[in-house]
């Protein structure tokens, strides 16, 4: 069972067991894990599920993809080389991630 260790800006650890296919933002959303919104409404501005990904934890996700890329840049803060949008991020049965959510979400 995948398991999604997120982690807010002030240090609260909250672990959550998620499905394998469900991405890190469906997973987030329906346990509440506050600071990933998920209310894109299909634009290129993806303030409400950027995270940082533990840099070791980089290795088990797909290489990000152009659209990501461009995406990242409508966050509401600064992305960083660990920058990944939890939409984007898919879930396998032997997941096991690290993630932070930025400070501020709109």
């Amino acid at each position: 069972m995948p398991t999604v260790h997120f982690t807010d800006a002030e240090g609260a650890v909250r672990d959550v067991q998620g499905n394998p296919g469900d991405s890190v933002m469906e997973t987030a959303v329906r346990n509440g894990v506050p600071g990933i919104v998920a209310e894109c409404g299909g634009s290129l501005s993806c303030a409400t599920c950027h995270v940082f990904v533990r840099e070791d934890c980089l290795e088990q996700l797909p290489p990000m993809e152009d659209m990501e890329d461009e995406m990242l840049y409508g966050t509401a803060v600064d992305r960083e080389k660990n920058s990944r949008l939890s939409c984007q991020l898919r879930l396998t049965e032997s997941s096991e991630l690290f993630i932070t959510t930025p400070e501020t979400q709109v």
